[in-house]
Parts: C-alpha cells; sequence; structure tokens
C-alpha cells in the first residue's frame, strides 16, 4: 500500500508544479479563492494557507469553502502566528485559526500547532470531482493620455514585462516571500498596491514597501478590512491606504486615501 502524503512547504501557491501533486502542502499564501484553486488544480491532497488577517467578507479564508466543494482538507493559520508569504514559518510557529468541513472530518481544530494539523491532513480522505472554474482576470482601469495607465490584477504574479512603467493594483498580500527582496514585484511598474494581510506577525504583511523603495517604486498596502484579498475590483472600489512606502509618500500619498487617488498622485510623477 502507498504511503502517506508527504507534507510539502512553499512560500507560494502561484510556484506548484508536478512534484507537489498528493503532497500535504503548506502554501505560504493568504487562504483567499485563488490561492485554493491553484492548490487544487495542482493536485494537492490537503492544504495549508495564511488567513490573511480574514478581512472583508473574510476574503482570506474564501479558500475553504470552495475547496469543500471537492472535499479537499484545507486550514488556514492565523496571520499573528505564521508570517504570511514564509511557509516554513507558517509550518514551524504557526497556529490553527480556521478549518473546513473535510479538515474537521480529519480531526483539524482551532488553535492546534500547524505541523500537527499537517499530519492529521495527511490522513484526510483525498479530494474528488472537478475543480471549480475560476478566472483570475485583469482589468484595465484608466489609460488616459498623458498618464500611466493603471490596471488590476487579482495576483501579483500575473505582472506582465509590458506593465513597466504603469500603476498596478494588485490584490496580493503586502508580503515578500521568505524575506527574498527579489520577490516584491518583477517588473520595474512605476507604482503598485497590495492587500495588508491584516499586517501580522513581524508586519511581515507589508514588507514589500520598503523594498520597493529601493527600486524607486512608490507603493501602498490597503486594509484588509476595505477589500477583499485576491480581489483587484475589490481593491480600487473600496479600499482605503493603511500603509505607504517613503516613494508614495513623496508624492503626496497618504493613509485613509483611495486607490485612484493613489494612482492619480502616481501617474503625475511618470518616470522621465
Amino acid at each position: 500500500m502507498p504511503g502517506e502524503p508527504p507534507i510539502v512547504i512553499v512560500d507560494s501557491v502561484t510556484r506548484l508544479g508536478p512534484e507537489h501533486k498528493g503532497a500535504v502542502l503548506f502554501g505560504g499564501s493568504h487562504g483567499g479563492v485563488y490561492a485554493g484553486y491553484l492548490a487544487a488544480k495542482a493536485k494537492v491532497h490537503a492544504v495549508i494557507l495564511s488567513d490573511a488577517g480574514v478581512g472583508k467578507d473574510r476574503a482570506g479564508i474564501g479558500s475553504l469553502a470552495f475547496l469543500d466543494r471537492i472535499g479537499m482538507a484545507a486550514v488556514t493559520v492565523g496571520h499573528d502566528t505564521g508570517r504570511i508569504g514564509d511557509g516554513q514559518d507558517q509550518a514551524s510557529n504557526g497556529r490553527i485559526s480556521h478549518v473546513n468541513q473535510a479538515a474537521a472530518a480529519a480531526g483539524a481544530k482551532p488553535g492546534m500547532p500547524a505541523m500537527d494539523c499537517a499530519r492529521l491532513l495527511a490522513k484526510a480522505k483525498p479530494p474528488a470531482g472537478e475543480v471549480p472554474a475560476y478566472e483570475e482576470s485583469r482589468f484595465l482601469f484608466s489609460d488616459r493620455p498623458g498618464e500611466a495607465k493603471v490596471w488590476g490584477i487579482d495576483s501579483a504574479s500575473l505582472v506582465k514585462p509590458e506593465d513597466a512603467g504603469s500603476v498596478v493594483i494588485t490584490a496580493s498580500h503586502g508580503a515578500l516571500l521568505a524575506g527574498d527582496t527579489g520577490s516584491a514585484i518583477k517588473y520595474d511598474v512605476l507604482a503598485s498596491a497590495y492587500n495588508d494581510a491584516g499586517v501580522g506577525k513581524d508586519r511581515v504583511g507589508i514588507s514589500r514597501l520598503p523594498a520597493l523603495d529601493r527600486r524607486g517604486i512608490g507603493a501602498v498596502t490597503v486594509d484588509c478590512m476595505t477589500a477583499r484579498i485576491g480581489d483587484a475590483r475589490s481593491a480600487w472600489e473600496t479600499g482605503r491606504v493603511s500603509h505607504c512606502n517613503e516613494t508614495a509618500r513623496a508624492w503626496g500619498v497618504k493613509p485613509g486615501m483611495s486607490l485612484p487617488e493613489f494612482a492619480a498622485l502616481a501617474s503625475r510623477h511618470s518616470r522621465k
């Protein structure tokens, strides 16, 4: 008989491959629906994500009910116990905050050490059925003559080379992946926005901001209670700035501003 699924640790579910199939995965990412979708598409056995501060409309744990639809055990760790974007810290120090029905059936409970929970999830029933459809999109929010384009993307992993010089409103968390400054954003955009994921342990949810300062990129996070993580339209429509880096502050950006206001200030400082 085959052995139990292995426990595998990554810093982002956007980086999964065939080698992760059948694993109990510490995913590093927020627990929104899109992260759950990526875990399901990769055919993992079970997944552990961050609750990202839970946030507006409980979007930070949206993957749990989504994954129950295929019977995949899924849980989140508290954003204040394990660093979002850092799978190893979640595995070593995280405490479970929320569980779905499939995980509860395997014995998972809030308050458990994350690694103890992962061992239980290895014994959970495997998922079955087709992965529910989920389409992540890019949105052109603004394209005015003489101003930088403003794009909305539901995940920072979808930024493109042609976005250089644009304002990019992402719905990703604002944490560097395991502290890697190179993970702040792939290309030299003019400005970018993220979700603060409740800020969380060691203030990791806003750690991209100083890294982007060093590249001259104005950056902000929105308060997770004002916009749904994983949903760029929500960030654009209702998100309010919670933190900004020095570059953005020099443009006049302040906490409490809307993202259209942030984008307008950024556009006035387009690179020469």
